[in-house]
């Protein structure tokens, strides 16, 4: 079985060709069992570390495994919060291909998922991106959009200044006009898409905030407990998810769903169906001054995808 590093799986998923094997891969498909989800509690901790293993495979072709740990005390440790290991293996015979950096295939196939959402929901015109969480996944999130929209402004806000500092001076030296804002509300201001990518459990983004036509991009939370974005935010709104799944695992739909905000009914579509349509939903229907939220859990279609760039890179 082939060991297939960090930088190595990094190297093999540039922006460019990951998006074009999402798109593929969605329109496509694969087989994608439900997630298993298992917390492990932790003494003196308000939340423990969350357990996710994710399998997807196309019959005759690829199965893979990701194994993903999330622990949200661990930004108060100065540890990264998310580590994860993916298994790739035969789908026929079962023999194992190859292990690789589950990190750098999910906070890439994440950001590249957000990007791919938005080269159908977001302005075509949109070049002012608001960030919000300045993390692992966030940090990828202005590179992926460069594929798909001409991104020339970022402004960045994270609980930890710090390291908002440190992602702004990274994307400067990308030539990009970023700059370090001190509140959730002033780096949303005026933005044409903005970016919830961070594990709070109460909103960061609050629906009035938003300028007319805004996609709003939540891919941070993914258990009924997180929440990035008020009620507000989905009102009038409309609203796509990366699979279905989303409906019963984040707490950013199932609350706002349970106070009547919206309704499953009134989710126009997944990633897949985007993907299918050919097409930019937004820009067909006229709807230059009507918001798009689009919401993702994450799923192992996505894991699969890259992982199969990752094995066809380094043959």
């Amino acid at each position: 079985m082939k060991i297939i590093d960090a930088q190595a799986t990094r190297d093999a998923l540039a922006f460019g060709p990951l998006l074009d094997a999402l798109r593929t891969m969605f329109i496509e498909g694969c087989e994608v069992p439900l997630r298993h989800t298992h917390v492990i509690p932790e003494p003196g901790m308000q939340a423990g570390m969350t357990v996710l293993i994710m399998p997807a495979w196309q019959p005759g072709g690829l199965m893979g495994i990701k194994t993903v740990n999330i622990a949200p005390a661990n930004a108060q440790r100065g540890v990264p919060g998310l580590h994860s290991t993916y298994l790739l293996y035969d789908a026929s015979t079962g023999v194992p291909l190859a292990q690789m950096d589950g990190n750098e295939i999910t906070s890439r196939r994440t950001a590249a998922a957000s990007a791919l959402a938005a080269s159908y929901l977001a302005r075509e015109d949109a070049s002012h991106l608001a960030l919000l969480g300045a993390g692992r996944v966030g940090s990828l999130v202005p590179l992926a959009y460069r594929a798909v929209r001409s991104i020339t402004r970022v402004s960045v806000w994270d609980r930890d200044a710090q390291a908002a500092g440190r992602l702004v001076e990274r994307l400067q030296e990308q030539g990009l006009d970023a700059v370090v804002c001190k509140s959730a509300q002033a780096a949303v201001d005026g933005a044409d898409i903005v970016t919830c990518a961070t594990l709070a459990t109460e909103p960061v983004v609050q629906g009035e905030w938003l300028a007319p036509g805004v996609h709003l991009d939540l891919i941070g939370s993914f258990t009924p407990q997180m929440r990035e974005a008020s009620d507000t935010c989905f009102a009038g709104a409309s609203l796509f998810v990366d699979t279905e799944e989303a409906l019963a695992k984040s707490g950013e739909l199932l609350g706002p769903m349970s106070r009547g905000v919206f309704s499953a009914q009134d989710v126009r579509g997944t990633l897949a169906d985007l993907c299918r349509a050919g097409r930019l939903r937004r820009e067909a229907a006229g709807e230059r001054t009507v918001c798009t939220v689009f919401k993702a859990v994450g799923t192992a279609l996505e894991d699969l995808a890259a992982a199969k760039l990752v094995w066809q890179a380094t043959q």
